[in-house]
């Protein structure tokens, strides 16, 4: 294994945006905490939010993608992106994974003895990982036009106010 294909292992690779993910939902509650008792400006909670919700959308992105990679089952895949939501929940996830090795070996770039490499969704996503350059752009047009939505529809307690 190469240090660039460490670098970028599905293992790796959802822990940078495990730890991520957790780090900004403490610099959310810090901006909370700030506002109320220390009287900070709405736009500590407002930059606080926007960069936790990016980051949310990131860590969702990159569980869901490293769940079809190694397999997990939907509900775990589910579970994986859910957990977001929670504070800090993503780092346990990540330790439970860990330990049940769910997060070991590397992309899948060709097609296994396994029936499911078979499938129309397997082979799409087999061609998206041996191109790199243009998941990552898929990935980051995704996630910037869901943001982006996401910020014209304003804070998650207004939707439908």
């Amino acid at each position: 294994m190469t240090k660039q294909s460490e670098a970028f292992s599905p293992k790796n690779l959802f822990s940078y945006f495990a730890l991520g993910e957790a780090i900004t939902w403490g610099l959310l509650i810090a901006g909370l905490l700030a506002r109320e008792l220390l009287q900070a400006p709405g736009m500590v909670i407002t930059v606080a939010g926007a960069t936790h919700g990016f980051m949310f959308l990131s860590y969702a992105t990159t569980a869901a993608l490293v769940g079809i990679n190694n397999r997990w089952s939907l509900a775990q895949t589910a579970i994986g992106v859910i957990l977001a939501i929670v504070p800090f929940a993503t780092i346990p996830f990540e330790k439970w994974l860990l330990k049940r090795k769910m997060l070991d070996g590397l992309w899948r770039r060709q097609a296994s003895k396994n029936p499911k490499d078979k499938t129309r969704s397997d082979r799409l996503f087999r061609w998206f990982i041996n191109r790199p350059r243009t998941l990552i752009l898929v990935i980051i047009a995704f996630v910037v036009t869901l943001f982006s939505v996401l910020l014209y529809l304003g804070p998650p307690d207004q939707w439908g106010n």
